[in-house]
Formats: structure tokens, sequence, C-alpha cells
């Protein structure tokens, strides 16, 4: 049986081969993982080759300041929203022009912090590219079940699992 660290080093140098083969640099944003998906996916050797750069913006403050996500989004719909992780990923993009891919991470990672509406274990995420008629951009809310650790690893993987389907199969896999 596999560890999770090999796991994630498979998964990590999977999507890397996508990234190249397509010629584009990924960019993150997170919240409630803290640098876990950057920090994955640079674990990987030659990701400098795709990876350009992750911002965690852990704070309400730092999501405005560096992501310019909106105070108005943010008070309707609260950090943990796909509205706010839309305008996370689009941020980077917006922030970042040698970026060509963005993923977002916000959520309720517990054990405290969750309501009946937001539970502990609901987590945001939301995928944004470039394309010839602009940003598009994909949001995901999923539901996990386990202790913050759990909760942040399996955003982790849903979230680069993700970015591989998007970016489709290679002809050698």
């Amino acid at each position: 049986m596999k560890d999770i660290f090999e796991e994630f080093s498979e998964q990590s140098a999977a999507l890397g081969r996508r990234l190249e083969h397509h010629g584009v640099l990924l960019s993150t944003a997170e919240s409630c993982t803290g640098g876990l998906v950057s920090g994955i996916i640079t674990a990987t050797p030659g990701s400098s080759q795709w990876f350009d750069r992750g911002f965690v913006t852990y704070s309400n403050d730092a999501k405005m300041a560096m992501l310019d996500v909106s105070a108005t989004t943010l008070e309707k719909h609260g950090a943990v929203s796909e509205e706010v992780a839309i305008q996370m990923a689009e941020g980077v993009l917006f922030k970042v022009s040698t970026s060509d891919i963005a993923v977002s991470v916000t959520g309720v990672a517990g054990p405290g912090g969750g309501t009946e509406a937001k539970p502990v274990g609901m987590v945001c995420f939301a995928l944004a590219k470039r394309a010839p008629e602009g940003i598009v951009t994909l949001p995901f809310t999923r539901y996990f079940e386990g202790d913050r650790a759990e909760v942040r690893l399996q955003s982790c993987y849903f979230i680069i699992d993700q970015l591989i389907q998007v970016l489709g199969p290679l002809n050698a896999e």
C-alpha cells in the first residue's frame, strides 16, 4: 500500500507532465490548505518548469489585498464560498501575467468554525484558465470527512486531480 507522500508525489508528477506538455504555468491561491498544495507541487523535481507561485491568503484582509477579492463578496457570501474561490483564482491570473492556470482553495477544515450552512469539511475550489475568449473559471464545492489534517489533505488531492482531469490524458499514460 502506498503512503500518502508517495501518492502525492505520483499525482504531482502526473500533473507536471501535463502542464509541461501543454506549455502552461500554474499558480495557486490557498486559504484552508495554508500552502500545502504548493508544497506538494514544489516537492516534485523539475516543478520550476511548470509552477510559478503560490499565494497563501488565510485572512480576509489577505484575500482582498493580494488577490483583489471584493469586500462585498466576502460580506455577502463569506470566505468559504464558490464566489470567493472564483475571485481568488481569477485574482491570481490578474496579478500574475505569466501564469496560464490558477487554482484556489477555501474551506472549513475544523475542528471548529463550521455552521449548519457551512459545516466542517466544506471546501470550495476554483480552477481558472486563460482562453482566447478571456478567463474561464470552473468552481467546485466538496464535503470531506475527517479531522483537520484529513480535510486539508483531501482538499489537496482533489484540486490536483481536477487539474489533471482538465488537462486531459497524455498519449503515454
